[in-house]
């Protein structure tokens, strides 16, 4: 009879579970029919291929169509050397040779704009503009209301030879399939409210709401490109969270308002820091990761909108995610 009763248990459960898998799908399905409904026109415009293709007289044409490339406090010669400059004129090329046409991108661009539209109807959908950027990875993507910057020499993958001198953390995601969740950061870094909390757990669900928002912006994107792992960096972090977790408990880190633990769980760096034999098998900024899970399962247990979260303190989203780190 027990056993009878385990088993009606066990099958109850099941359907449950299929259930609520099935009515979660069909609400996913129904919000990404709204969204693809959502009409965005994308101008995308390759100043990168006008400038390699431009004589000295022209220079004063670009200017005109691209004023907010060329600073006033240079003259026109710097533009005329440049256009004879080897360098630049490889680095052009070398361009050219990636991205011979910007079509992939563009579509995957005027997706993610459906999406912000979709959450965020009162953005704006910028004018793309592809250039060079003397491979600036730092300020790769430049985003303002009207514009988007992309700096396409900081795409053209890890073993190219512009990229030899970087290092290997910060060129494992100077690749293309990186571009579209950068433009998806930039944004998130404009609608997300900076943290009112100082702790450690503020700064971490501060960063696990960016990536959470690129969850709803990028449905179909890889996790690892979310994040800016390589796809074994983002295993690792799955493996770990357990002993990550219990690591923060033990040492207290939650709550604690020291500055060195954003540098050694928070900020792009080799590897984080925990002082064990692991660190060197750790992805860098691993306390961003935890964040996402935290900011992941208090979405899954509460019914709140995105919009809503993004102005919840983190205390509360902590405490309302019941989170548990998988083992």
């Amino acid at each position: 009879m027990y056993r009878k009763i385990l088993k009606w248990n066990a099958g109850i459960f099941t359907i449950f579970l299929v259930l609520t898998v099935f009515f979660s799908c069909n609400d996913t399905n129904k919000v990404e029919a709204e969204i693809a409904k959502v009409p965005v026109e994308l101008q995308v415009a390759r100043f990168d291929r006008e400038f390699a293709t431009a004589q000295p007289e022209d220079i004063l044409g670009l200017k005109n169509k691209y004023p907010y490339l060329f600073p006033r406090q240079y003259a026109d010669t710097v533009w005329v050397a440049k256009l004879k400059d080897t360098l630049q004129i490889e680095l052009l090329e070398e361009v050219e040779k990636a991205f011979p046409d910007f079509e992939q991108e563009a579509s995957e661009l005027e997706d993610l704009y459906r999406h912000i539209k979709y959450y965020f109807p009162q953005s704006k959908v910028p004018k793309v503009v592809t250039l060079t950027s003397d491979v600036q990875y730092e300020n790769r993507i430049i985003l303002t209301d009207s514009l988007l910057l992309i700096g396409l020499d900081n795409y053209l993958g890890p073993d190219h030879k512009f990229y030899v001198d970087i290092q290997n953390y910060i060129k494992s995601n100077l690749d293309r399939e990186y571009l579209v969740s950068d433009v998806a950061s930039a944004f998130a870094k404009q609608v997300v409210p900076k943290p009112q909390s100082r702790s450690f757990l503020g700064k971490m669900v501060y960063y696990g709401k960016e990536l959470y928002v690129k969850d709803q912006l990028l449905p179909s994107s890889k996790d690892y490109l979310k994040i800016n792992y390589t796809e074994d960096q983002l295993q690792w972090a799955k493996a770990n969270e357990e002993p990550i977790w219990r690591n923060y408990i033990e040492n207290e880190y939650l709550f604690s308002t020291d500055a060195k633990l954003s540098r050694r769980f928070l900020d792009p760096a080799p590897f984080s820091k925990f002082g064990l034999e692991l660190d060197n098998e750790s992805p860098g900024r691993i306390g961003r990761y935890m964040g996402w899970q935290i900011v992941r399962a208090f979405m899954d247990s509460n019914k709140v909108s995105l919009q809503q979260m993004l102005n919840l303190p983190a205390e509360e989203i902590f405490k309302k995610s019941n989170f548990k780190p998988s083992k």
